[in-house]
């Protein structure tokens, strides 16, 4: 029996121990991620076009031990609860959902199948911390890596995943840092894949959550963020028992993920979200928590205060019709439908009783046309106030009319059918 075969077996006898204590959530706590730089400021409130920096509508401390919290509406990105949001602060393993985003976008473009083997680098296999015992040159599916990094926040499985996607795995993190940048993420800086120990490697609150939601809609990462325990290496030799380093998922009925975070620095952080039978679902972020079982009662007392005080309505799925044949000028054909660009939803404190009206904006378009393109905005309104909008996205492609088709066009304009 190797070195690393040996600590596998030690580290299954362990798991085993730990996860008949409900209680007893540190045995991922060598995972994290030390940020150099710290620093704090209150954004205000901005327009639609970043929905989810509103400022939050309780004044309540729903986490009074943490160092910032935020608790985030998925359907709209609204801010519901906020406490120091835009502090930098140390991330530690939480850094795994930008990794996790980054991978999803890969299975989603094609470039990579949940069936593709990963072999593991002598660098990758390298790693302390929270891990999967890779040994260099060992191979496991993305299936199988996800279920590492996951469920038991593994630090050799981020490495790898990285290195085969990238390359290397700081050009990966250069890819992490360009999504951030998408995603409006300001006070958040990428060193490394995984969030062990690293010079200038942070985020907020405000951020995290903006990365949850991003990773969310991926609707497949469920399948494996919100399993409590399972196995690698099943039917071998040594086979690996995983536990859920979120224990909240066990314990909070509609907790579906997301990912938990712990080194010396950060302390106890934890991204949650948990999803209501009617659709309503809500991230709750907090970071810098003193013990294990604080993270998770303020967590769960921010989820419970989210479900209690608000609701959310899906008011136009992504994708959905809005309006039916947009005219194209000189188009064959010569209408095209406009869909919802993206979700679009409101949420408002219970018993209040919004009116909603939209209002669609359709420019003029001339063909050629390309599916998908923008052709047009929705807005939602509450009175006065726009709520909510969305792009409207063309359903189909339209070609420019031939010649003759617009000869026959001019010819027959008027004429009675």
């Amino acid at each position: 029996m190797t070195g690393k075969q040996r600590r596998r077996a030690i580290s299954t006898m362990v798991l085993m121990l730990l996860s008949a204590v409900p209680s007893m959530t540190t045995f991922a706590a060598t995972d994290g991620a030390i940020p150099l730089q710290q620093g704090s400021h209150q954004l205000a409130a901005s327009s639609t076009k970043h929905p989810n920096r509103t400022g939050p509508v309780s004044q309540a401390d729903l986490a009074p031990n943490a160092k910032s919290a935020v608790v985030m509406d998925y359907a709209t990105g609204k801010v519901l609860f906020a406490k120091n949001a835009d502090v930098r602060l140390p991330m530690a393993s939480i850094t795994k959902i930008m990794t996790m985003i980054l991978i999803m976008e890969a299975l989603d473009d094609g470039k990579l199948t949940l069936k593709d083997k990963i072999k593991a680098s002598e660098y990758a296999a390298s790693m302390g911390g929270s891990q999967i015992f890779l040994e260099p040159g060992e191979s496991m599916t993305v299936e199988e890596m996800m279920k590492g990094i996951a469920i038991a926040s593994a630090n050799d499985a981020c490495v790898a995943m990285a290195e085969h996607l990238a390359g290397t795995e700081a050009a990966f993190v250069e890819e992490m840092n360009e999504k951030a940048k998408d995603l409006d993420m300001r006070n958040t800086h990428f060193a490394n894949c995984n969030g062990l120990p690293a010079a200038n490697h942070y985020s907020s609150a405000r951020d995290v959550a903006i990365m949850s939601r991003e990773l969310l809609k991926h609707k497949e990462i469920t399948r494996w963020t919100s399993v409590y325990s399972d196995y690698l290496r099943k039917d071998t030799e040594h086979p690996l028992w995983l536990v859920n380093t979120n224990k909240l998922v066990r314990f909070y009925d509609g907790v579906d993920g997301l990912k938990t975070g712990y080194t010396t620095e950060a302390k106890y952080c934890l991204s949650a979200t948990a999803k209501k039978p009617d659709g309503f679902r809500v991230i709750a972020v907090a970071m810098g928590e003193p013990k294990s079982t604080t993270r998770n009662a303020e967590v769960s007392s921010m989820l419970n205060w989210s479900f209690s005080q608000f609701e959310s309505k899906v008011l136009y799925r992504k994708g959905q019709l809005v309006q039916q044949d947009v005219p194209v000028g000189r188009g064959s054909p010569k209408h095209v439908d406009a869909l919802a660009g993206n979700l679009v939803g409101v949420v408002s404190a219970r018993g209040s009783h919004p009116k909603y009206h939209s209002e669609v904006e359709i420019f003029k378009l001339r063909a050629p046309v390309v599916v998908g393109q923008k052709i047009g905005v929705l807005r939602v309104f509450d009175g006065d106030d726009e709520v909510a909008r969305t792009s409207l996205v063309a359903a189909a492609t339209v070609k420019r009319a031939g010649f003759w088709e617009t000869v026959r066009d001019i010819v027959t304009f008027g004429t009675a059918k």
